[in-house]
């Protein structure tokens, strides 16, 4: 059952020759620019708006969507949607209010800004956390994530799959930010083609199992049969209110963490900060529109394994060797029901979903490493062919690093949400930095270290504050927790300017011009449309 047919294997060939041979034309087509830094780091000039688009989205999902959230929409159903829905509204207000300050400053990494915006001690701190996060969690979650889900659906050893997986986003990687924005087109197409099939397959299956007249009549009956997993606000007390707190998920941190990561995350707005302001703004729009299919893609497919799971079927698939269930295991089952070919092709949705989003975190890794690391203190009168080299070798060694790490990842429960609420730990001071650094010019270099310095140590008193408390105090959930920690260091921030004179005339000041931020009809038009999607979305499965 967890094997794949060789037609299977034969349709998975065909897109790793496809990926890896339009990457090496692209590559190869530029070739006369691959020593070129800004070329290299950020493809400046040359991705157009759906190729940034694209690249966005298929760094972003990865295999903690397609194995993680459709595991949550078998558990919790429909809510665990908010993380991507809410997602297209803050692009839009990424790509309104963020992405022109950074395109009129130059800016092209996120320690470059704070650098520019305070000072090199708040920047080089920052890029050393990042460096940190992204090699030792994003980038290990992902090879050990993804290299679970190949080896449950094909019965290849996890060292193989790891192995390969790093071989084939090194393919890319190491071509640069335009073989990456490039061949994420492909990887977003196969993504989601496969996705939806898979999708149709799984309500095609319900539909069969449970005499519903058509595919699109297995939608009604799920609903019918799990209701519960069709709500998106939980109420205080729903089993679930700790990972989703009602409407926090509308007006609280979830807010604070979609900012944070797609407006102030190397890993994502390094895809449009090589473009002109009206292209950027184009990919990200066309970026949203895709988070909103993303729910389909893998919640709607946990929701049906639920389905089928309650009403008997795949009872030994879907447990572990106690006898717990597994979440986790929905994809998979649903994955391994599919017919030969369309297998193969889900099963390379699946590869292109993590490829692509090891590419862009190596990318990035390469960018913060070479350009706010190495440039700055190891190498100052570095050529732009060293740059780009030691770029490519920092690749290298961040995968290795990752590869070793990331079987000891097997020792945790959970890994998606346990990564989730730890890297949320800083969110909030980073986005507070980042708010107040662009539209208040009075803040000062002290008042961003001092946020930098405090977050982790006030999320961790947020964390643990009822067992400090002998149990006087409930646990408060991860995404409050955020809302307290952000609204705390924005209020340190303001008191630590303000007790400083001369922050009133703050030469790092940035001088914001209102025209900046003024858009164009279709941008509007389009932002309306999505607004109006989720509007009725929440109305309907309030």
């Amino acid at each position: 059952m967890n094997h794949l047919a060789a037609f299977d294997y034969a349709v998975f060939l065909i897109y790793f020759i496809l990926v890896s041979g339009y990457g090496y034309w692209v590559y190869r087509s530029k070739k006369n620019k691959s020593t070129d830094t800004k070329d290299y780091f950020l493809a400046e000039g040359s991705l157009t708006w759906w190729a940034i688009g694209a690249s966005i989205i298929a760094s972003n999902i990865s295999a903690e969507h397609f194995i993680g959230m459709s595991g949550s929409g078998f558990a919790m159903g429909l809510a665990i949607a908010s993380y991507e829905w809410m997602a297209a509204a803050t692009l839009i207000i990424v790509a309104i209010f963020f992405l022109p300050i950074y395109i009129k400053n130059h800016i092209y990494t996120m320690p470059q800004f704070l650098s520019n915006r305070y000072n090199n001690t708040v920047s080089t701190l920052m890029a050393v956390f990042w460096l940190l996060v992204y090699v030792f969690v994003n980038l290990t979650s992902i090879f050990f994530l993804g290299a679970i889900a190949i080896e449950t659906i094909t019965g290849v050893p996890f060292s193989t799959c790891i192995i390969f997986l790093a071989i084939f986003s090194a393919i890319i990687t190491l071509g640069g930010m335009k073989v990456i924005g490039y061949t994420d087109v492909i990887q977003v197409l196969v993504l989601v083609v496969g996705g939806l099939i898979t999708c149709y397959m799984a309500l095609k299956l319900v539909s069969e199992k449970m005499d519903a007249q058509t595919v699109l009549g297995a939608l009604p009956l799920l609903r019918e049969q799990a209701g519960d997993h069709f709500h998106m606000i939980f109420s205080k007390g729903h089993k679930f209110y700790n990972e989703l707190p009602g409407i926090a998920v509308l007006v609280g941190g979830l807010w604070i963490n979609n900012l944070n990561y797609w407006g102030c995350n190397q890993y994502i707005v390094q895809r449009a900060l090589g473009a002109d302001l009206k292209t950027g703004r184009s990919g990200l729009i066309f970026a949203a529109f895709l988070k909103l299919l993303i729910p389909v893609i893998v919640v709607i497919p946990g929701i049906a394994a639920f389905v089928l799971y309650q009403n008997g079927y795949f009872q030994s698939e879907m447990v572990d060797a106690t006898g717990v269930v597994k979440p986790d295991h929905a994809y998979p089952v649903l994955m391994n029901l599919l017919p030969t070919g369309i297998k193969g092709l889900a099963f390379a949705a699946l590869t292109a979903a993590i490829v692509a989003s090891l590419a862009g975190k190596c990318n990035s890794i390469a960018t913060i490493f070479t350009l706010d690391i190495y440039k700055k203190y190891i190498n100052t009168e570095a050529t732009e062919r060293k740059m780009v080299s030691v770029g490519r070798w920092s690749v290298v060694i961040a995968s290795l690093i990752a590869i070793i790490i990331a079987p000891a990842l097997r020792s945790f429960d959970q890994v998606y949400q346990f990564i989730q609420e730890y890297v949320g730990f800083i969110s909030p001071g980073v986005f507070a930095i980042f708010l107040l650094g662009f539209f208040w010019k009075r803040t000062t270099s002290r008042a961003a270290l001092a946020a930098a310095l405090l977050t982790i140590p006030l999320s961790t008193l947020f964390k643990f504050l009822p067992e400090v408390s002998g149990g006087t105090i409930e646990a408060i959930p991860f995404l409050n927790r955020m809302s307290w920690v952000f609204c705390i260091i924005i209020a340190l921030m303001v008191v630590i300017t303000l007790a400083d004179p001369k922050s009133k005339n703050n030469p790092q000041g940035l001088e914001i011009d209102s025209s900046m931020f003024k858009v164009t009809p279709a941008f509007t038009v389009a932002s309306v449309i999505i607004c109006g999607i989720l509007a009725a979305l929440y109305t309907v499965f309030w």
